[in-house]
């Protein structure tokens, strides 16, 4: 038996990724679509020998953004036998658009009717099988998050009664009809899908349809047809396109399906998700209530909990992990240099990194919990007036709040956004958010220097990235970048409760890059550094002052006087740094030799002061992204130009920024 290919698709919000990780477990893996860095997720379905493919969250197979385009490729490129179209069920009449364009499509494909049980508490009472009767399709009733009727939709998948759709439950104007029919008449034989939708699609002029069929047959071929279609649509309707004349046909069947079968009970009851909108997305209250949690949060990642952990597993890595280390060294006869390679560098280096996972996946756990309760969404929305007077709009500052985790999934998640000019300033102004990686040295440095206030601290650190995010905004969209015209819409889900499978999985999913680098990307630079060290133009084993690490970092030192940290070892760990921020930390630990985080923080607080420590934090903040930030600025930009631009205007901010701190504070007897 072939194995099978399934799409899964539906609207954002519907929870597809619930239903996706409930039907796949773990078995899942994560590639890259062919020819465009959107990320692919597929998964493996045991049960029926096939495998899922998770398609990005899309409102339309007509579309608008990057990533809804992956999912009109799928349709047109992949050969997949069937599809799986999840549904909120307490959205029926948004959510059913979508649908009637995969059933125009013409392919098998079964609906997982999605959050029934807040569709029945809102009053809907929805008969599912004369749904399903008129679709053409069968319909699973599910609570995908909780993992009701996983069961009976993979049975469906089994015994393969995923069935063909009735493709014509929208019908147009006769005149529409038969130019649709002369159309089809024109088309290819043995197209993927019906070669109905193909004609919609072309008269509502899809983009990614018309360049996937101009490589068959002359787009040329068809202008008649649409001008006909423009023409009868603009004299014989309200519509202003045909693309808005077939959604109004599409809707005005989506109501027929509704009023046949669906019952709206009359309910006086505001729900809980509307009592709770009208304060965190209030005007006056809605950033305040945002900040306020971003300040909890840290004061989890470093005061109650994530610092007490952190301290812990240094104790362990520097005691009992260091001891066995050199014990078994010294059993085997090791040679001195095998040893300092082990315990200077690579225990030193990688474990120096290490010891902040705690507190890493604290951060990632609690930004996991507001995006699975819906509380991001409502970020978006708060902030939409203020991002729309800086020259973005809402929909801009969710690249940038998943930049709080890693600036990478930020920066592709600009993908989101309409408006190509705003997609390329928020991509250059991501970076400037402050990622996982910085959160390592600001933990070394706060604990160093401000240990009774290290949450207000790196809090001031991450507001002051945003804020500069913001101002940057305001100039670039008055000066480099032309204005268009923007539009935000934002769905806002309904607030869930966590389930805590689903949030331990998320928190990983997160916080295993930052594991996997420490035992890759950082391991291999550790030694790098070490070696650096450890050789200087006077052979091996040289002092620490005349090694090439110090000549490479006293090269560029005198750049750094002026901000507080005109030190080779400070500016060492900048060059290192831009390999990955973490990598600052690994540096320093080697370059001083320290046996434990105790240990380097005491030596730290006697090579910088408050002020100039607090000045080389603005500066690890703003400066040079790392390097894979850096490589996918350039894929989603496609532009070498802007990537040197993002390199060379954040290392001239973070340093006159760094330069007003270090020269006010002066001034002010710090």
């Amino acid at each position: 038996m072939n194995k099978l290919e399934i799409g899964l698709i539906g609207n954002p919000n519907t929870g597809k990724t619930s239903l996706f990780n409930s039907l796949t477990g773990t078995y899942n893996y994560v590639g890259n679509w062919s020819g465009v860095t959107v990320e692919k997720k597929v998964g493996t379905l045991k049960e029926i020998n096939g495998d899922l493919i998770d398609l990005p969250g899309v409102y339309s197979l007509n579309p608008l953004t990057k990533d809804e385009q992956v999912a009109t490729n799928y349709f047109l490129n992949e050969n997949f036998d069937s599809v799986i179209n999840i549904i909120d069920a307490s959205q029926l009449e948004r959510n059913l658009h979508l649908t009637l364009q995969i059933a125009e499509y013409g392919k098998p494909f079964m609906i997982g009717l999605n959050m029934i049980d807040v569709a029945l508490r809102s009053g809907m009472k929805i008969d599912v099988e004369k749904l399903s009767s008129k679709l053409g399709v069968p319909i699973i009733p599910l609570v995908a998050r909780t993992g009701k009727g996983i069961t009976d939709l993979l049975s469906i998948l089994k015994n393969n009664e995923v069935k063909n759709p009735n493709t014509q439950l929208v019908t147009f104007d006769d005149e529409i009809e038969q130019i649709i029919t002369d159309i089809m008449v024109i088309l290819p034989k043995n197209l993927p899908g019906n070669a109905r939708w193909y004609a919609i699609q072309i008269l509502e002029e899809n983009e990614p349809v018309l360049n996937y069929l101009n490589e068959l047959v002359p787009i040329s071929s068809f202008e008649k047809h649409i001008n006909q279609a423009i023409t009868f649509v603009k004299e014989h309707s309200s519509a202003k396109s045909f693309k808005q004349y077939a959604h109004q046909s599409r809707r005005k069947a989506i109501l027929h399906l509704i009023d046949d079968c669906v019952i709206k009970e009359n309910t006086r009851n505001i729900s809980l998700s509307s009592k709770i909108d009208k304060i965190v997305t209030h005007k006056v209250l809605g950033i305040p209530i945002f900040l306020f949690l971003m300040f909890i949060m840290f004061k989890f990642t470093f005061d109650w909990i994530g610092t007490p952990l952190s301290d812990t597993l240094d104790s362990f890595i520097s005691g009992p992990v260091t001891d066995f280390a050199t014990r078994l060294l010294q059993d085997i006869g090791a040679s001195d240099f095998i040893k300092a390679v082990i315990l200077n560098g690579i225990i030193a280096g990688v474990g120096g990194v290490l010891v902040f996972v705690p507190q890493i996946f604290i951060l990632f756990f609690f930004i996991s919990l507001l995006e699975d309760s819906g509380y991001m969404a409502r970020v978006a929305t708060v902030m939409d007036v203020l991002m729309e007077k800086v020259g973005l709009n809402g929909k801009a500052f969710i690249p940038m709040i998943i930049g709080l985790g890693c600036n990478v999934p930020g920066i592709m998640a600009a993908r989101t956004i309409e408006q190509p000019r705003e997609r390329l300033l928020t991509i250059i102004l991501t970076p400037l958010m402050s990622c996982s990686a910085r959160l390592s040295v600001y933990s070394l440095f706060v604990a160093a220097f401000f240990k009774e206030n290290q949450a207000i601290v790196v809090f001031s650190l991450y507001l002051l990235g945003i804020i500069t995010a913001l101002l940057l905004a305001v100039i670039f969209s008055k000066t480099i970048f032309k204005k268009e015209q923007s539009y935000f819409i934002m769905e806002l889900p309904p607030y869930r409760k966590p389930q805590w499978i689903s949030l331990f999985r998320s928190t990983w999913d997160k916080g295993k890059g930052f594991v996997k680098k420490a035992g890759t990307f950082i391991f291999g630079g550790s030694v790098a550094i070490w070696f650096l060290s450890y050789t200087g133009p006077g052979g091996f084993n040289v002092p620490l002052d005349h090694s090439y690490l110090a000549k490479i970092g006293g090269f560029i030192a005198p750049i750094f006087e002026p901000i507080g940290f005109g030190t080779w070892q400070a500016g060492a760990s900048l060059i290192t740094g831009f390999l990955a921020k973490e990598v600052v930390v690994s540096t320093m630990n080697i370059i001083y030799h320290a046996p434990n985080m105790a240990s380097l923080t005491h030596v730290i607080g006697g090579a910088f002061t408050p002020l100039s420590a607090y000045s080389f934090l603005v500066f690890i903040l703003l400066y040079i992204p790392c390097l894979a930030t850096v490589a996918v600025i350039k894929k989603e930009s496609g532009s070498t130009k802007w990537t040197i631009f993002s390199m060379i205007y954040s290392f001239v901010i973070a340093y006159i920024l760094s330069a007003l701190i270090y020269g006010i504070g002066t001034l002010l007897g710090y």
